[in-house]
């Protein structure tokens, strides 16, 4: 282990989560990886450290003494990585240039993006962020973003902090020929094609779930990894899909798009700020989850909001 430059940060972050839970399943839950990645990591810090780090003890496992010698040097070790990621001691939102990355869903992006620009145009002139999507972070990336907005069906690790919520609504064109006073039922639902939303392998979404519900199975015709391209597909198509009311009441006129009434009913979405526990201690992590409740209020209660 004298040679760092082929060691894999991410494995600090698996390792931190083993020494915590004492579960290859319960590490990967916490901090959003499937069995097979964790176990695949696990063989790695195995090879590298020279020892097993757990040990069967009848239905649980113990921690190698080895184990229990690196617990507070990896917790160490995830803070200093968060500090040597700009996290700074002192944070002042008039002079900072920060810069901030945040990872969101397209439909957070788009209800959310206009309003927090306008926000921290007036909080914090200097301070800028890079959005990116949430479609390509990866299961331990929390490491590396400073905030991640998603609902919690996205199953992204860390620390959460509510934001705000929306039902969700169906959509279909105006006019189309199977609406009966503005209502599908389930025979329209089973027989329609469906514009499904599927923005990971794991990810099952609300709108799914309540279709399995009761026993319907419709026929998947498009599916794409956000909300937004949606209410595009089903424009000027008999296709039906799902999406937050807000998306639905931002382009329904625009797409000639009308909510349809189902015998079905459906969660509330509820998006929510993730960030890794290392960076709990960061004052300006802690100023922009403030930022973002303040825009999640604006959000909440203001219908004037536009697509960014």
């Amino acid at each position: 282990m004298d040679d760092l430059r082929g060691i894999d940060i991410n494995l600090i972050v698996v390792l931190d989560a083993i020494l915590t839970e004492r579960s290859l399943t319960r590490a990967g839950e916490s901090i959003g990886l499937t069995q097979p990645a964790v176990s695949g990591a696990v063989a790695k810090l195995r090879k590298l450290l020279d020892d097993p780090l757990l040990v069967r003890n009848g239905r649980t496992f113990d921690l190698t003494p080895r184990a229990l010698a690196l617990q507070p040097v990896v917790s160490e070790a995830i803070i200093e990585v968060g500090r040597t990621f700009n996290l700074r001691p002192m944070f002042d939102p008039r002079t900072s240039d920060r810069q901030f990355r945040l990872t969101a869903s397209d439909y957070a992006l788009s209800v959310m993006t206009a309003p927090l620009l306008r926000v921290l145009e007036e909080a914090a002139p200097n301070v800028s962020v890079e959005f990116g999507s949430l479609n390509n972070i990866g299961p331990v990336d929390l490491l590396r973003e400073d905030v991640a907005i998603a609902s919690a069906a996205h199953g992204v690790p860390g620390k959460r902090q509510s934001l705000f919520s929306d039902s969700m609504a169906c959509i279909v064109r105006r006019g189309h020929p199977r609406l009966k006073d503005g209502a599908l039922d389930l025979v329209d639902l089973a027989e329609l094609p469906y514009v499904q939303v599927a923005f990971a392998e794991h990810v099952v979404m609300f709108a799914d779930d309540a279709l399995e519900a009761a026993s319907v199975r419709p026929h998947v015709a498009r599916s794409v990894p956000g909300f937004l391209p949606v209410p595009f597909l089903v424009s000027g198509t008999d296709m039906f899909g799902f999406v937050p009311t807000r998306v639905a009441e931002l382009y329904g006129a625009q797409l000639d798009l009308t909510v349809a009434r189902i015998p079905l009913p459906l969660a509330t979405l509820v998006e929510s700020a993730f960030w890794h526990p290392s960076r709990n201690s960061d004052p300006a992590l802690r100023w922009l989850l403030g930022i973002l409740r303040t825009v999640a209020e604006l959000v909440e209660f203001d219908t004037d909001v536009q697509p960014a």
